[in-house]
């Protein structure tokens, strides 16, 4: 079907009036038209995003309440003789909550239950009340930290992961396999519960149950956090407090949640410009740490004072190799188990299974996106899963909540600020003594940005290209290795041999140099970019070098960006 044609067969009785009048005014500009209507929105890396607004490639009641009707007859194909049960939360974005009632009320058409959260809750609360309700799958409506304009869809399955294979693609075949005029939005009401205080208290006692590692003196801990006008300031500062940290200092101008997000450019803390006011607020009050969290709140950016008391942040592979770390020496203590292991993905700092080897525990690589860390967990039941993260401000503690959770985090980072605090050090200073004992390792990230119907041709034609002629030498370092994992193959360019790659495929290139530098290629699964991972290591005899030693790194990293970043 044409752009024109879903254009078109939008005009019918079945779309409200607004809808309809949108769609007639929209043909006075092709280019527009064009753009909402020439495909369906996709289920990628985190669920489905996109700008809200009219049409098959917008989100708005129509796309979320077809993607709900595929969803609830998948639901009621597979499970036919059950009794069917789905959790619903929404963060602070623009029509978060009344999205989220459509989605309710389009389940219970169905006679479906759905436990729809009366107010915004974060996305951990989410994952863990599906598990907890005994559900069957869960919906969480978020855009993360895309900008203002854009919302988003996340399902869960009943472990609390999202949707992987076969269940992704069967859903999206239940989707495709059903026109608009489908979907039944005549609610039922006796068949959607409001969730109450009793599956918050839950969730707050599990984060500070697996978040809390007993560090001494919590009160001596001075703590910036700001929960960038998201939903974290539902859970972070009660599960905070629940577990001894007083000296809580919070955003006021961001306290509050707004989908405008009107402090920031972007709500996301991988942006530095995003904790400003909270870099501010620390120095005044002169804060140890400072902490701060993505609109639905599993993704968190962390900033903490380096040697010479400057408060310097942290990118996501720094705080991940601190965390995972600090969690494998609590393990140790109690003594490790055969089977124990830790989680990262392909595309993060290959630090992590240093660190693994180090330890002698399991470590387990996936693709990007939690939904396939939370795939290796239930996969490996019977193991006991430690933690695990990825580049992207990502980390989960155990399996509790099985997606990205800045909220046990965000108690974690706390916990190991205040054990180097009591040993008279920064959580600065143990990252450099990590560097030291496991080799020092640098990354960058290089985000392209291509928008639209060419932007996404633009992308696509880059893969072709670097897979049609891949560079023999990047940054001056000559390439050995290249992972495909669209073809699921190694190639080790020294003697021709290849190997197979036992992952499911996606659509990422990874080359390997002589120095041990890695590159990845992946378009983004949730936002028009294509993205460029780097990183290069060298080994770090004293603390002392690391300055000089990360200046030679971020040589190696300017001369690889340089191939990339057009």
């Amino acid at each position: 079907m044409s752009y024109l044609e879903r254009a078109q067969e939008w005009t019918d009785d079945f779309f409200d009036n607004d809808t309809v009048n949108e769609v007639l005014k929209m043909k006075q500009n092709p280019e527009l038209l064009e753009d909402c209507f020439y495909r369906d929105l996709e289920f990628g890396t985190g669920g489905m995003r996109g700008v809200m607004g009219v049409g098959t490639n917008r989100i708005n009641e129509y796309t979320l309440g077809k993607n709900t009707q595929g969803l609830a007859n998948y639901l009621k194909e597979l499970y036919p003789t059950k009794e069917l049960k789905v959790a619903i939360a929404y963060d602070c974005r623009n029509n978060s909550n009344t999205l989220a009632q459509t989605v309710a009320n389009v389940l219970s058409a169905n006679g479906i239950i759905a436990y729809l959260y009366p107010e915004l809750r974060t996305t951990p609360a989410l994952s863990f009340s599906v598990k907890e309700l005994n559900c069957q799958a869960g919906i969480v409506l978020t855009a993360s930290h895309n900008p203002p304009e854009y919302n988003g869809y996340k399902v869960y399955w009943a472990d609390g992961g999202q949707i992987v294979p076969p269940q992704d693609q069967e859903i999206v075949n239940h989707i495709n396999a059903i026109d608009f005029k489908d979907i039944n939005f005549n609610a039922n009401a006796s068949l959607i519960k409001l969730l109450g205080k009793d599956t918050d208290e839950a969730f707050f006692n599990a984060s500070v149950a697996n978040g809390d590692f007993k560090a001494p003196n919590k009160e001596n801990l001075n703590i910036v956090f700001t929960p960038l006008h998201g939903t974290s300031i539902t859970a972070i500062p009660e599960v905070l407090k629940r577990a001894g940290y007083e000296n809580v200092h919070i955003v006021e101008s961001q306290r509050v949640p707004d989908g405008n997000f009107p402090t920031v450019k972007s709500p996301n803390p991988e942006e530095p410009e995003a904790l400003k006011l909270a870099l501010e607020l620390a120095d005044e009050v002169h804060a140890d740490i400072v902490i701060g969290t993505d609109p639905d709140s599993d993704r968190l950016g962390i900033a903490v004072r380096d040697q010479s008391g400057k408060l310097i942040l942290l990118n996501g592979n720094q705080t991940m190799v601190l965390m995972i770390d600090f969690l494998l020496q609590e393990r140790q203590k109690k003594g490790f188990k055969k089977g124990d292991y830790i989680a990262s993905t392909i595309v993060s700092t290959p630090m992590m299974k240093v660190i693994a080897d180090a330890y002698e525990v399991g470590y387990i690589e996936t693709l990007t996106g939690f939904k396939w860390i939370a795939d290796a967990i239930k996969n490996r039941e019977q193991q006991y899963f430690i933690g695990g993260g990825e580049e992207s401000y990502g980390f989960m503690v155990g399996d509790f909540v099985r997606d990205k959770d800045a909220v046990t985090s965000t108690l974690l980072a706390c916990e190991i600020a205040t054990y180097a605090k009591s040993e008279g050090i920064s959580m600065y200073q143990r990252l450099l003594e990590l560097y030291k004992d496991h080799g020092c390792y640098k990354e960058h990230l290089i985000s392209l940005v291509k928008k639209g119907k060419k932007g996404a041709e633009e992308i696509a034609q880059m893969m072709v290209d670097l897979r049609q002629q891949p560079p023999q030498n990047i940054g001056g370092e000559k390439v050995i290795k290249v992972a495909d994992y669209q073809e699921s193959t190694l190639k080790d360019l020294r003697d021709n041999s290849e190997t197979t790659i036992d992952l499911p495929k996606s659509n990422v290139l990874i080359f390997h140099t002589e120095k041990g530098s890695m590159i990845a290629a992946r378009p983004s699964g949730t936002e028009p970019k294509i993205k460029f991972y780097i990183s290069v290591n060298a080994s770090l005899a004293t603390i002392d070098d690391y300055l000089s030693t990360s200046q030679k790194l971020q040589e190696r990293i300017d001369a690889i960006a340089k191939d990339f970043n057009n």
